[in-house]
């Protein structure tokens, strides 16, 4: 069971779903949960221009959702945090490529444990 959250935690889940809230924003941490890439790679595969995904991947770097590193002349975007990228794992394991909601998962069953009767 998830324990109620704080005031803070809520608002700052509130602040990190908004920011996720936009399709190319969210495209562009999938991404970058699967491995390192530039940002002219990051704008090709999500079909927006380079200018686009540099504001995005700024506000994302702020947020703490991505982080980056520089090789050379060139920025390298990466999603690394484990809670982020179990979010996005998530997000996506519940929804469907055609976008419908994926059926849910079986639940696990847990092992019976018995005790011995105690004779009184």
């Amino acid at each position: 069971m998830i324990p109620e959250p704080t005031q803070p935690q809520l608002d700052v889940a509130a602040r990190t779903f908004a920011l996720l809230s936009t399709p190319a924003r969210l495209h562009l941490v999938a991404l970058a949960a699967t491995g390192e890439y530039d940002v002219s790679t990051l704008s090709e595969r999500a079909g927006i221009s380079i200018a686009t995904a540099s504001q995005h991947l700024s506000k994302l770097r702020l947020a703490g959702i991505i982080s980056a590193h520089r090789d050379g002349k060139r920025l390298f975007y990466v999603c690394d945090d484990p809670h982020v990228l179990t979010l996005v794992h998530q997000i996506f394991e519940h929804i469907a490529p055609d976008g419908s909601l994926a059926p849910d998962p079986p639940m696990p069953t847990l092992p019976v444990v018995t005790r011995p009767h105690s004779h009184r």
